[in-house]
């Protein structure tokens, strides 16, 4: 769902940074993350993906507490699909914090949407991290638009 506010950057710029973001993030480049999924976050407030690559570098830093403390804090947005992949991987960041009672709890309110004909990407992670979805096999956000 792209959102109506004015952006400073075209789409396919977006798209570059990114990707340059998720490479960092991969590299566990918390200090590169943090500046280009925080521009992100400001040129595209109400989408996932700048969130969901924060918590990515943090998650593969090994600081799963602190992907979910900025989880909890900064990616805050309105109910929806957008919602749902944050809040799927705040379930993810809460697994991999040891908190599974959170996790569960973050992960079921997320993933009955999944039982819809057209279940959001995060419904079906979430479906996935409870080992409710074992039959498929490609990533949930294979269709993860970043623009």
């Amino acid at each position: 769902m792209p959102d109506s506010t004015p952006s400073l950057l075209e789409t396919e710029h977006v798209q570059l940074l990114t990707q340059i973001g998720f490479i960092a993030a991969s590299r566990a480049d918390v200090k590169r993350a943090e500046i280009i999924f925080g521009a992100l976050s400001r040129v595209r407030p109400l989408r996932a993906f700048p969130h969901v690559g924060m918590s990515m570098a943090l998650l593969n830093a090994g600081r799963a507490g602190d992907a979910v403390a900025y989880l909890q804090k900064k990616a805050q947005m309105p109910a929806g699909e957008e919602a749902d992949l944050v809040n799927a991987f705040l379930g993810l960041a809460l697994q991999q914090d040891a908190r599974a009672s959170e996790a569960t709890r973050t992960l079921r309110s997320v993933a009955p949407d999944a039982e819809n004909t057209n279940p959001s990407e995060g419904a079906l992670l979430a479906q996935r991290l409870l080992g409710e979805r074992p039959g498929d096999q490609a990533p949930p956000w294979s269709a993860f638009q970043i623009i």
